[in-house]
């Protein structure tokens, strides 16, 4: 984690206090950490019709010493099969935080543009190649293998009890997720 001089944490403040006030951002929230403005994480949401609908994703932006000069660098906490992130590291590559990055673009529109990546993948730049290849040749395997990773990563199964019952049949609703997320992670290394 980097140190940032006062008028960064002053910039990336005033943003966070913004994006705090306005309606949230439709399928993003901010998760708020007291202790540093330099990592900022948010959960963003699959969207609807994609592969990766139904599923919660956890994103974060490293700020750098020359925010907003320079743009963040972004990564997926939340494991993700998608070509423009990175499988090993989770990075994220977007031309908005490379080459197309202006110092008035803030956080706001990097969330924004992440979550727009999940809905138009760039195959073109791709970081993870088997998923760019996969999505060019054959789209059908490629949605297959990305909602695979989506249920088994991003679904938050072992928080989703179904809330209310009794003890012993959001037990035996568990032990039916956990079986079937199991059965997913076979199929996922079969193919």
């Amino acid at each position: 984690m980097e140190n940032l001089n006062p008028q960064v944490l002053r910039h990336v403040g005033k943003e966070i206090q913004k994006l705090s006030r306005e309606p949230p951002l439709e399928g993003i929230s901010l998760i708020l950490k007291e202790e540093s403005f330099a990592d900022i994480e948010a959960l963003i949401e699959g969207p609807a019709d994609t592969p990766f609908a139904g599923g919660k994703f956890r994103v974060k932006l490293v700020i750098g010493k020359d925010f907003p000069a320079s743009p963040p660098k972004g990564y997926f906490l939340t494991k993700i099969f998608h070509p423009n992130v990175a499988p090993s590291t989770g990075e994220i590559c977007v031309n908005t935080l490379k080459k197309d990055w202006k110092s008035d673009l803030g956080i706001k529109h990097v969330l924004l543009t992440i979550k727009c990546l999940l809905i138009v993948p760039n195959p073109e730049s791709a970081l993870n190649e088997e998923a760019g290849k996969l999505l060019l040749e054959r789209y059908d395997d490629y949605c297959t293998r990305a909602k695979l990773y989506t249920e088994i990563h991003a679904s938050g199964i072992s928080s989703k009890t179904g809330g209310g019952g009794d003890a012993l049949s959001d037990k035996k609703t568990l032990s039916k997720k956990e079986k079937s997320l199991k059965e997913k992670k076979k199929t996922l290394k079969r193919l």
